[in-house]
């Protein structure tokens, strides 16, 4: 493995090579055969001190000035002084050389697991190519305008969110999503910042605002990950803030009370000085938010963007699992497969469908409008309306039409609604309180989504559930071709809610609850749940915001992953708690009774620290 060392890194490990060669020459030179041997002893010993630990001290100095008195480095400074002190130069100067090895270590681990993470900010757009006038002008992406036209050339990055209208090409996503598969474009494809286009030039024009792009909200989410900490972090932090005065004084009243008692001072204060380079609690303010850190890289390598610690430290509790079902479970890609008129021609109730929902986004609009085929005068809707999960409304031509499910539809005509014999969505229509007929939508099941409810049963989910507003035979089939456990079907987004509440109340007391979808309906049951997750790349602003996690290319496979990677992260968090505070446990009783001496109070310290900081970096490697 080839080490790549920064600036900084480089000055520490030079300071630590010029003290191991001074300590070396002290160690060879025969001190009590020369002339005030004693006195070049000290001075050399000295030397390799200053020449490793300067910097050290200078630290531990402006740390005391601003009030920080009780840090490692404030314990370093007095075990390894108060070595010279009584006369033990050589182990004052391992100390130091050993303390400044495991920070090297500790840097160049933090190091690595911040290229993890912020690998992510290389995606940061330098400039977008605007078509202004025939002319391309190039200006920072912020200077963009709504409904501009940009140029992106073969190898450039992305700079806006926006649609294909002249072009095609294929784009890099794995910088965004952590698949190496790129995306075909061509026009009318939807383009995301970030991206890199990587064969033919394209025109975009632009749909988003740089602040709303994609880009900026992933760099948004990198940047504040590290912001909320975990339950284990907070207890580390506050453990720190205590235990650090309380070991100072305990090693105070060791170095002084035996000695009033016995008379031997010099051993005395010995033993309170390794007492005090085994308590430094380093290993534990390094190594646990190191590892949930690493963890967090992890997870944004393989297109999971967590928002911070606390949720990962939720997630590894994680016992059941509640999924939104289209665009989650399913591609959220409707087709018209079935239209059953009553009254009126096929052609005319695909019509009324297809203007009622003109001003509709949702995918089943979309869908509606797709199978219509023409054009839609926008000038023939008088006026238009939604009921939130149930229809549209809207006067076309002097005509009152209505879309939706079939309670909404029974409710306006007073009368049944047929149920279609094909498993699909049926969106029902009538016209002036009249039933004309229904139009049947199919959706596909995402390709991986059978798989992710398998996983999420083997890696500790006990039991996993489906929230939608489809029909209870679309919700039923979707069930049971996937193996979920259970499913609540035709469901407004406030019964979502009231279902995720009931259901929380399911799991035990360490137990979480998981919620994902993608749609702005989700966004409330998000904010609900124990964790909330949003599938990002096509999902609404509105569950990325209310979300915990998103991820980034929509994939239901990276549910059961990122329960594993949090799983895996709290594991090594709390391997290295057990293991820290065991072996200074041992050894502070062994040196306050005097069976150990300083090295093994130095491996107690940066041994145990270095062997902590590098099990926290296994949390970067994930399968």
């Amino acid at each position: 493995m080839k080490l790549s060392f920064s600036k900084k890194q480089k000055k520490m490990l030079a300071r630590i090579i010029a003290g191991v060669i001074i300590f070396a020459a002290g160690e060879l030179i025969p001190f009590e055969n020369i002339p005030y041997g004693s006195y070049i002893e000290l001075a050399v010993f000295l030397g390799a001190y200053l020449a490793a630990g300067g910097g050290i001290l200078l630290k531990a100095g402006k740390n005391i000035l601003r009030g920080q008195i009780f840090d490692e480095n404030f314990l370093m400074c007095i075990a390894s002084l108060g070595a010279f002190f009584v006369g033990q130069y050589s182990e004052g100067v391992e100390v130091m050389i050993f303390f400044l090895v495991g920070e090297l270590f500790e840097s160049y681990a933090v190091e690595k697991s911040r290229r993890s993470i912020s690998g992510l900010m290389d995606i940061r757009p330098d400039s977008a190519n605007v078509i202004r006038d025939g002319n391309i002008v190039t200006v920072s992406p912020e200077e963009v305008k709504l409904g501009e036209t940009i140029a992106v050339s073969p190898g450039e990055r992305i700079p806006l969110d926006g649609v294909v209208t002249k072009g095609s090409s294929s784009a890099d996503t794995s910088a965004l999503t952590g698949e190496s598969v790129p995306r075909d474009l061509s026009v009318g494809s939807e383009a995301l910042s970030g991206c890199i286009n990587q064969s033919g030039v394209i025109e975009i024009e632009v749909e988003k605002e740089y602040g709303q792009s994609t880009v900026a909200r992933i760099l948004e989410l990198v940047e504040n990950s590290a912001s909320s900490k975990a339950k284990t972090e907070n207890f580390i932090t506050k453990f720190a803030r205590y235990y650090t005065p309380a070991v100072c004084i305990l090693a105070l009243a060791l170095a002084v009370i035996p000695s009033l008692i016995t008379g031997q001072w010099s051993t005395w204060i010995y033993r309170a000085l390794t007492f005090l380079v085994v308590s430094c609690p380093c290993a534990l303010v390094i190594s646990v938010p190191l590892g949930f850190f690493a963890g967090i890289g992890a997870a944004s390598s393989k297109g999971i963007l967590v928002k911070g610690s606390n949720y990962l430290e939720a997630l590894s509790h994680a016992e059941v699992a509640v999924m939104d079902k289209t665009g989650t479970l399913t591609k959220g890609s409707f087709e018209v497969t079935e239209i059953k008129p009553e009254g009126i021609s096929a052609e005319k109730l695909i019509e009324y469908a297809a203007y009622a929902e003109y001003f509709s986004s949702h995918p089943i609009s979309v869908s509606l409008k797709k199978a219509y085929g023409r054009e839609i005068d926008p000038s023939v809707i008088s006026s238009s309306g939604e009921t939130a999960g149930s229809g549209v409304n809207a006067d076309i031509e002097g005509h009152t039409v209505c879309a939706g499910k079939a309670k909404y539809i029974e409710n306006i005509t007073g009368k049944a609604c047929p149920k279609p014999e094909k498993p699909g969505t049926a969106v029902y229509v009538s016209r002036d309180g009249s039933y004309i007929g229904y139009v049947l939508i199919s959706d596909e099941i995402k390709d991986d989504a059978k798989d992710a409810v398998s996983e999420m049963h083997r890696c500790g989910i006990s039991k996993t559930v489906m929230l939608t507003g489809d029909s209870k035979e679309v919700g039923r089939y979707t069930a049971e071709k996937l193996g979920l456990d259970e499913v609540f079907a035709e469901l407004l987004p406030d019964e979502k809610v009231s279902h995720v509440a009931e259901l929380k109340k399911q799991t035990s007391e360490k137990g979480r609850l998981i919620y994902v979808g993608d749609g702005i309906n989700d966004a409330p049951v998000l904010a609900c749940a124990d964790i909330g997750i949003a599938m990002g790349g096509l999902g609404s602003d509105a569950a990325i915001e209310a979300a915990d996690i998103v991820i980034m290319d929509d994939k239901p496979s990276k549910i059961p992953a990122a329960i594993r990677i949090a799983r895996r992260t709290l594991a090594i968090v709390t391997q290295n708690i057990v293991f820290s505070l065991g072996v200074k446990a041992v050894i502070l009783i062994l040196g306050a009774l005097g069976i150990v001496g300083m090295q093994a109070a130095v491996f107690a310290d940066v041994g145990v620290m270095v062997i902590a900081v590098l099990n926290s970096v296994r949390a970067l490697k994930v399968k």
